[in-house]
């Protein structure tokens, strides 16, 4: 498995799924590639410095069998590939290729549509059975990831996101009484909900095209209001509250949110999914250095850590 791949190690015949493939020019004018290559327990980068005979050429979005040795580049594992053919998909289990949650996906749903059923508005409560009675979605929402790359991203990391997110603003709420807890709610449990469109599912994990053009915010707020009108009666300024929250969960417009908070809600909810996000991304790097300082630099952290010596 990649995580158990360790510097000096030499890897035959190892049937990987390929994310991405870049060609690249060296400071001398050589070309090469950059390579993302995956399986269920991680991901790592791989480099072709010569298309030699033993080299298969292949596409990305594809399945490759690999030899090569595993080296570093500044403290991260590499893999420089000496040699590689492309692998029919109906000879592999696409599972075998998915990063999955940590917890099992089924336990974190029943805790989720707990919170779902816990609100008690009746526009609100339509609205979110108007997503999660409807069993395609249900299927896409469970097996979505939350991000490509940055957190949660793996086989129900979406759920996994939105669920922790929920439970943050349900302590949020709790502790602060201006805000309306059943909006709050609903706003944590759909924010994300456009993933479904902008990231495809695995083993690709992309970004789709519909995704690089308008984005999970504008389309999650896109979905709600389609489903806010099927709904009669639906109070127009609820609508409007609930979309605010989805269109201002980034907390600014630097971070891609096309609005700011202008809601208290709004307000807990960026904080909420910022603090979710950069914990476990805290988490995963920490998992990556168990007996000391992560070496890894991280844009979206823009530090290394340690674990607490107790």
């Amino acid at each position: 498995m990649i995580k158990d791949y360790n510097i000096n190690d030499n890897i035959t015949n190892e049937i990987l799924y390929c994310t991405s493939k870049v060609e690249k020019t060296t400071r001398m004018g050589s070309i090469y590639y950059d390579i993302m290559l995956q399986d269920s327990s991680g991901t790592i980068n791989a480099k072709i410095w010569d298309m030699t005979p033993f080299i298969e050429d292949f596409d990305s979005k594809s399945f490759i069998c690999v030899s090569g040795n595993i080296t570093q580049f500044n403290s991260i594992n590499q893999l420089n590939i000496s040699g590689c053919y492309v692998v029919d998909p109906s000879e592999v289990n696409i599972e075998d290729f998915c990063p999955k949650a940590p917890r099992p996906i089924e336990d974190m749903w029943a805790e989720f549509i707990q919170i779902i059923d816990s609100v008690e508005n009746e526009y609100l409560n339509k609205l979110l059975h108007a997503f999660f009675d409807n069993e395609k979605l249900i299927s896409r929402f469970k097996a979505n990831s939350a991000a490509k790359t940055v957190h949660h991203a793996y086989v129900g990391g979406l759920l996994e996101h939105s669920l922790s997110v929920a439970k943050i603003c349900i302590t949020l709420a709790d502790n602060y009484p201006t805000i309306n807890r059943d909006l709050l709610i609903t706003v944590a449990v759909l924010h994300d909900i456009g993933k479904i469109k902008e990231i495809a599912a695995f083993p690709e994990n992309d970004y789709t095209d519909e995704g690089n053009l308008l984005g999970h915010i504008y389309m999650g707020a896109e979905m709600v209001d389609i489903q806010v009108r099927k709904i009669e009666g639906f109070p127009k300024t609820l609508a409007n509250e609930v979309k605010h929250c989805i269109l201002a969960h980034h907390g600014g417009l630097e971070y891609g949110s096309p609005k700011v908070p202008a809601l208290i809600e709004a307000t807990a909810l960026s904080f909420a999914d910022d603090t979710d996000a950069k914990l476990r991304r805290f988490s995963d790097l920490l998992a990556d250095a168990p007996d000391g300082w992560s070496e890894r630099s991280d844009y979206f952290l823009g530090s290394k850590f340690r674990k607490t010596i107790v």
